[in-house]
Order: structure tokens, then sequence, then C-alpha cells
């Protein structure tokens, strides 16, 4: 453009005036080569002298932003695409990712060396060119995703060393890629300037940890005295809010995980967010807003909830949107948190007038750290460090606040004991007074109560003289269902031993007769034995010998059925009687249940069939007589149910399984019958409870079988449906724990 403007006004001088065209051709391209030149001309040099030793370089800087975020520095140099910065510290919005920066220094002061320091840490990397002669030299590289391998200084900023000569202006470029917000308050500084910079941040920083220790311990130290919850949440207030202002100055990436760089992408979001999370819940608690503000305290808990999300996020999504979440949300919660201490101040909680005069001075500087976040004030000392001065404020007004808080329980304590001494000075008079009636109704009631005393020992010895009556009675129950079952059984095979000894006896007789007629030989004479056994064969051809032996036989056969029937039956009641019921032994209860089957016999319907499933060893250490009884009550309740059944069909079943667990044995009884619903089925084992008419039961039986297993240390269940039948699950151990003292 340059070279056809002298093109023009080289053809306006040999062609004398142009026309109005050519005119206006080159009022606008005056036009653009102004604007071009003032858009890229070379920002002013930054001069530093003895007398100005640092300067603030954002007055001297030149920006591009770098949309695709991979230029190279060659290409960025050549396209000179840099335009002047405002002045203002550069801030970008979290869109931006990559911008260039351009500048030239003159060291014109007795240092020999410049520095270029950085005092906002969270960038991901920085790279600074020296240019000569229009070819970039890398100098250094910086940033939290980067081991910090400087030495340089103890400051924990971003510091490189520029390598200027005297008196010479020097170029540069510097290359910024985060993925946290950009903002680059740097400033060009000698040693010594930038000494007495890192000194001043050191000792604020000392101050600020200084005083956030202090409170800690302190309030450390009264959590532990006092067991008050909100001391807690302070102290882990307090904690979160000093990790989150060190991170963001840089001290941990600098001195705690140097190693780590990868840990700087979520440390400045995570602990700003915690710190953020556990003052809001510190607030809850300590204004108490699930009681006075309900609405305020569920509103509270979303900001909380918000927080996290944006967290989850940092970690899947991406990280600018925690920072969108850490700038408007933490705005939104300060002014939440102030009008909930405003609100529950008016209602006459005292603690929150303290604490929203703490909150005021955390606002205020809160505030302020967020506008210059936002751009809208500048980055200064200020409004770097006024954060730690507000937030100290806070940290110590807050620990008054809950010293106040434990003065006011204490007060309240006080009065409450105060009240509670001169209620009781009232009812020790009001006892006094009380005692001498109480002595006198005292001595009515005693008279009253050894007249009570000797009528209900009257009573108890009545009753259980009646319970020993039902005992027996019971027993004399079973005894008849005993002594019934004995007799039908032992009644069958006798009838059939005595209905077998006429015809054997008529058989014997016929075989005498024929056993005489041949010892009637002996005394005839010759003559006549061949007539006579002439006689005797015709006899025992008529008698059929040999079907009178078959005959004879069978009948000695049944017979001999009948008495070994007879022995069954003796063998199993002795079995079942045991007469040495009062000592322990080791039996198999198995010949319990089998004596107990054949004296219940005679009760069993044809249409009831017995099912065995024993798998279990049936040796047991138990009192035989008593476990006995057991059998005879459940199996004789288990027959009695199914025959109450109105409608019976040809399957009912009484079903006997055992299981062995150990060094337990599980028994179980099921049967066909009715069932039983959950009324019957607790109170099943209460005496005198019966289900069966007036006369048919004593409702002791299964009492006297619970006592049972209780004395064997065991355990019955009973498991019942209407209509399904019932089930009773008893569980013995096959050795006794200890001797059992029988009653």
């Amino acid at each position: 453009m340059f070279f056809k403007k002298q093109n023009i006004v080289q053809e306006w001088q040999e062609k004398g005036t142009p026309n109005p065209k050519k005119i206006f051709t080159i009022f606008l391209s005056a036009i653009a080569l102004f604007l071009l030149v003032n858009n890229t001309a070379i920002a002013q040099v930054v001069n530093i002298t003895n007398e100005t030793p640092s300067y603030l370089l954002s007055k001297g800087m030149e920006e591009f932003v770098d949309i695709k975020g991979e230029t190279p520095v060659e290409e960025v140099l050549r396209d000179n695409r840099f335009i002047k910065t405002n002045g203002n510290i550069p801030i970008f919005s979290n869109k931006v990712k990559s911008v260039w920066f351009r500048f030239s220094v003159q060291n014109s002061s007795s240092s020999p060396v410049l520095y270029l320091n950085i005092t906002y840490t969270n960038l991901s990397k920085l790279s600074l060119y020296k240019i000569t002669h229009h070819q970039a030299t890398l100098i250094g590289e910086q940033g939290n995703s980067i081991a910090n391998t400087t030495e340089h200084y103890r400051s924990p900023n971003i510091v490189f060393n520029l390598n200027t000569s005297d008196n010479q202006v020097q170029e540069y470029v510097l290359h910024v890629y985060s993925e946290h917000p950009i903002i680059i308050p740097a400033e060009i500084s000698t040693a010594d300037a930038l000494n007495q910079s890192s000194n001043l941040q050191s000792v604020v920083t000392a101050v600020y940890m200084g005083v956030l220790m202090v409170m800690f311990l302190y309030n450390l130290f009264l959590f532990f005295a006092t067991k008050d919850n909100n001391y807690f949440y302070y102290i882990v207030y307090i904690f979160f809010l000093c990790i989150a202002q060190t991170t963001l100055a840089g001290y941990e990436y600098k001195y705690l995980w140097t190693g780590f760089p990868g840990l700087n992408r979520y440390s400045v979001v995570f602990t700003s967010s915690f710190s953020a999370i556990s003052g809001l819940v510190f607030s809850m608690h300590f204004l108490r807003t699930s009681l006075y503000a309900q609405k305020i305290h569920l509103w509270l808990r979303c900001l909380v909830g918000i927080y996290i999300i944006g967290l989850v996020c940092s970690l899947f999504f991406d990280i600018s949107i925690c920072y969108q979440i850490l700038n408007y949300n933490g705005l939104l919660g300060v002014f939440s948190v102030l009008f909930a201490s405003f609100y529950i101040a008016k209602k006459n909680f005292k603690p929150a007038y303290f604490y929203l005069t703490a909150w005021l001075f955390f606002l205020v500087s809160f505030i302020i750290l967020i506008l210059r976040n936002l751009a809208i004030l500048p980055y200064n000392n200020f409004t770097t460090y006024t954060i730690y001065v507000g937030s100290s404020l806070e940290v110590a007004l807050l620990s008054i606040a809950l010293a106040d808080k434990i003065n006011a329980l204490r007060k309240e304590k006080d009065e409450s004991q105060a009240e509670s001494l001169k209620a009781s000075l009232l009812n020790e008079k009001l006892v006094r007074d009380q005692n001498l009636m109480l002595e006198k109704k005292v001595t009515e009631r005693t008279e009253e109560l050894l007249f009570s005393n000797k009528n209900l020992s009257v009573a108890l010895q009545n009753l259980k003289d009646a319970q020993t009556q039902l005992v027996e009675a019971e027993k004399m129950a079973s005894l008849g269902q005993l002594t019934a079952g004995i007799a039908h059984e032992i009644n069958n095979p006798i009838n059939f031993v005595k209905s077998n000894i006429g015809p054997l006896q008529l058989d014997i007789n016929d075989l005498i007769s024929i056993i005489d007629e041949y010892d009637s030989l002996h005394t005839a004479h010759q003559t006549e034995i061949p007539g006579k056994l002439a006689v005797i064969e015709k006899n025992i051809k008529n008698l059929d010998l040999d079907y009178v032996k078959t005959e004879i036989e069978n009948l000695v056969k049944g017979i001999r059925e009948g008495a070994e029937r007879t022995a069954e039956i003796v063998t199993g009641l002795r079995t079942f009687s045991r007469l040495d019921e009062g000592e322990i032994k080791i039996v198999n209860l198995y010949d319990g249940l089998d004596s107990t089957l054949v004296l219940l016999r005679n009760m069993l319907p044809a249409n009831i069939k017995v099912e065995k499933d024993c798998k279990a060893d049936g040796n047991i250490e138990c009192y035989p007589g008593k476990l006995n009884q057991v059998f005879m009550n459940i199996l004789s309740n288990a027959i009695q149910a199914i025959k109450q059944k109105e409608q019976q069909s040809e399957n009912e079943f009484i079903r006997i399984s055992t299981q062995d667990l150990g060094n337990q044995i599980v028994i179980r009884i099921q049967d066909s019958g009715p069932g039983m619903n959950e009324e019957v089925k607790r109170k099943i084992f209460d005496p005198f409870f019966t289900t069966k008419g007036v006369g048919e039961g004593t409702g002791l039986g299964l009492s006297i079988v619970y006592k049972i297993i209780q004395m064997h240390y065991g355990k019955i269940e009973v498991s019942s449906t209407v209509g399904k039948g019932a089930e009773f699950v008893i569980t013995l151990n096959h050795t006794l724990p200890k001797p059992i003292a029988l009653t």
C-alpha cells in the first residue's frame, strides 16, 4: 500500500490535478495506512533505570489471541498480528487458551540482569522467546503443568531471566497456553526490586498463615474442650481456606508437589471449591439455618451441590465450567450467607450479629477478588492482598463469635442451674410436707398389703394345687391314650393266637389217635395186625396226613407271630415308659419315635401315612422318657388335627425328618392338617390354651413339650399356614452343655 501511495503522488505531479475519484482513493489509502501502522507498530520500549527499577509490563506490551492455539512463533512474527493492550492487566475469559505477548526492554540500570516477574501462577505453560534479527530463541519455559526446576528465587511466582545487555533494546515474545483463566500481572524488575516484591509477598503470606494457624489451633483446642461440632466445622473451613489461598499463590506447586505437575490441573479448583463448601456448611451449622430459616437452609445446600457439580465437570468435562462456578456461584454464596445472617439476626439470634459483621469484611474482599478475576478491577497489590486481610478479619471475628456463643451457652446453663436449684428447694419443702402424709399412708398400705399377701399366699397355694391336678389330669389323659393303644395292639395278636389254638388242638388230637392205633399193635395178636394196619392206613388216608402237617405248621407259625408281635409291643412300651427317666443317658431318639408310633398305631386311620426321612445320627444325650413324651404329644396332636379336617383325602400324611448340624440335630414333624392362623401360633405353647372342645383337652400338652425342650437347652418352633398343615421344628444338642436340674 505504501508503494501504491508513492505511485499515485508521482502520477499527480506528472499529470497535474487528479480527478475526484483518484483523490478519494488516495484518502482511503491514507486512512488504511494510518490504521495499519497504528495497530502493527511496536509498543513502546520498557526502559529500566535506577530511578525506575520495576515497570508494570501491561503499559508497554502487545497481545495476540491465538484462536487455533498451535501457531508457531515464526508464523506469529511473520504475520505481525499483535495489537496494543489497553494498559490494564491482561485478563481473558475462560474460552481463551492461547495468547502471545510482545514487548521490548532496555536495561539502563546498574543491575546486570533484568527479570520478568509474573505474580499469577495458575497458568499451565509459559514460553519466553528472545527475538534477534527476526529470529526467535527460546529462553525458558515455566508453568504449573511443568515440573518446577527453577531455583533462582524463593518466590512462588513465575520468574524469567531476560538475559539483557546494557543499554540495548531487546525484543521478546511470551507465549501463554493455559487451561486455567489467563491473567498476566507481569512486571520487569531488577534483582533488588524483585527481591523487595518477593519479600513483601512472603511477609504478607506469612502473617496471613500465622493468623490462620493461630485461629486453627485455638479453635481446635476449644473443640476438644467443648465437643461443640461448630468448632469442628470451623477448623475444617480454616484448613481448606488456608490451603486454597496458598495454592492460588503458588506455594503448593512450588514447594509441596514439585515433581507432580499433573496435580496443578485440579489443585486450584478443588481447594477453592472445598473452601467454599466448608464455609457454607459451617455457616449452616453456626447460624442454625435448619431451625431458623429452612428455605435458606435448602438454598445453601443447593449451592453446595452446584460446587460438587462443578468439581465433577472439571474431572470429566471442561475445567472452565468449574471456574465459572467458582466466580458466579461464589458471589451468589457470599450474598446468600450474608442475607441468611441478616435474616436470622432479626430473630434475636445473637451469634448471627457477630457472623454478619465478620462476613461483611470477607464479602468486601471477596467481591474485590472476583471483580479482579472478571477484569473489572485492576490487578495490583491491593486487589491481590485484600482477600488475605478480609479472610483474616473474618476468621478472627468468627472465632470471637464462637467464643461468644460458648459464653451465651454457659450463661444459659448457669440460669438453668439456678432455676433447677430454686425448683429443687421448692421440691424439698414439698417432700418434707408430703413425707408425713406418706408415712401415715404407708402404714395403712402396709397393713393392707400384709392382709393381701396372706390372701395371695392362700391363692398361690390353691393355684399350685390346681396346676398339680391339671398336670396329673394331662398325665392321666396321656396314660388313657397309652392304655387304649396297648390294649388294642395286644388284643390283635392275642386273638390271633387264641383263634389258632382250637384248630391246632383238633389236628393234634387226630395225630394222637393215629399214634394210639399204632401203639395198640404192640399188644395185638399176630393174626390181628394186618387187619389193624389196614384200618390204620384207611384212617390215615381219610385224615389226609399231609394236609394236617401243613396246617399244623401254619397254625404254629401264626401263634409264633402273635407271640412275637406281643413281645414287640411290650418292648415298645418299656422303651416309651423309660422308668429310669430321672437319669441323663445317651439313647437313640429313633427308638423313642418308633415306640411312640407303635403305641399310637391304633389311632392312625387308614388314609394317614407316616413318612420318615432320617438323615442324622440319632444318638443324643437326654432324658429318654421326657423326650418320648414330647413325641407322643406332638404326634397325637397331628393325628387329631388331621381327623378334624372337614375334607380328607386318601393321601394325608405325617412326615418325620431329621438333619444333622454338627453338634445339634434338627427334628421336623410335619402334618397335612388344617393348619393354624397367626393368633393360634402365638399362643400354641401357652399353658391351658387349647383349640379342642370342652372336655377334650387340658391345654397343657404343648406347654409341657415346651418346658421339656427348655430342660434340654433346645429350641422348638412352629410354622403353619391355614389350610396347609403345620410343622414343628425341634433343635436338640447331641451333648447337653451342663447337668439339668430335673423338676
